[in-house]
This record gives structure tokens, sequence and C-alpha cells, in this order.
């Protein structure tokens, strides 16, 4: 997604907007798995012909440095795909505040007067 350059307080305006329109998120990503049980003779234990109990979906993902895991049922993986795609486009936006916010300061400066979400103080 490009930058438009232009005065960094409006810039810095319409992607908070935009934060604010996100909706629901999540991080990480979505892979199947498959499980063996632990019950004995069951057809995942075969020793010929083992078959794994599956496919389960799972969301892998890492929140402040930890990682985890939580599993999706079928119906929610549409809706768990809108909203891992709606956290790579909040990261997106992040980074486009951030540099708004450094194009501010290279215009105007670090004056006393202080910029507070559209509003000088």
């Amino acid at each position: 997604m490009k930058r438009v350059v232009s005065d960094p307080k409006v810039n810095i305006a319409k992607i908070k907007n935009k934060l604010l329109e996100l909706g629901d998120m999540l991080p990480g990503h979505i892979s199947e798995q498959w499980n063996v049980c632990g019950v004995a003779g069951c057809r995942c234990k075969d020793v010929k012909n083992p078959k794994k109990h599956g496919p389960y979906l799972k969301l892998g993902y890492s929140v402040n440095r930890k990682s985890s895991s939580m599993f999706i049922r079928e119906e929610d993986l549409v809706e768990a795909q809108k909203r891992i795609e709606r956290y790579q486009e909040f990261k997106e936006l992040n980074m486009q505040l951030i540099e708004a916010y450094v194009d501010l300061a290279r215009k105007v400066g670090f004056a006393k007067k202080k910029f507070n979400g559209g509003k000088h103080e």
C-alpha cells in the first residue's frame, strides 16, 4: 500500500479512522493437524496402515512472545480467515501511522505544541 505524501496531520487522522473501523482480528495462521488418540486398537495406531484422526483446523499464534494455538471449527473458518486478514491490515496501518508521525516530526520539528489526534495543543 503506497503512502501519499501530503499533510502528515491529515494522514494521521485518516489512518486512525481506518484503525478504528477494522473490527475483530486475530494474529497467526491456520493449518491442518492430524492426531493420534490414546485408545488401544484404534485405527490411528494400526501397525501396518495407521490412519490419523483429522484433519483439524488449528490457529497458531504468538502474543507477548508466547506461542499458543486454538482449534477452529469448520463453520468458523471463513470468519477466522477474515480476522487474520484484518490483523495483517492492522499491522500495515500501524507502520503507516509511525511513518506519518515521523513525517510530522520532520515537517514541524519538536516544538512545544504537541499533535494529539488531529488537534494541536
